[in-house]
């Protein structure tokens, strides 16, 4: 399901206009991109949890040659799947 997809699915399960869930949707979407950037952790419990992680420096290999390849420290975002979430997919 792409973005298009869900904004229409949401529209029809609610009664509200794509235009509008679209906007929520987007809306969403920043406000989400804003906390974790700064550091905040987004909760919607049972479902998901956006927050960042920070991934050490390490040693790496290139692929193509085998050679050392030095990898620097970086923060990355995450998100983990809630137990309702889980347990309604795993079923």
């Amino acid at each position: 399901m792409n973005k298009t997809e869900l904004v229409n699915a949401i529209a029809k399960k609610t009664g509200q206009t794509a235009t509008s869930v679209g906007e929520t949707l987007s809306a969403f979407e920043a406000v989400v991109t804003e906390a974790v950037a700064g550091g905040d952790k987004v909760q919607l419990p049972g479902f998901l949890t956006f927050d960042r992680a920070d991934r050490a420096a390490r040693t790496g290999r290139n692929p193509a040659t085998g050679k050392e390849i030095s990898i620097p420290a970086s923060t990355v975002p995450r998100v983990k799947a809630g137990k309702t979430f889980k347990d309604a997919v795993g079923s």
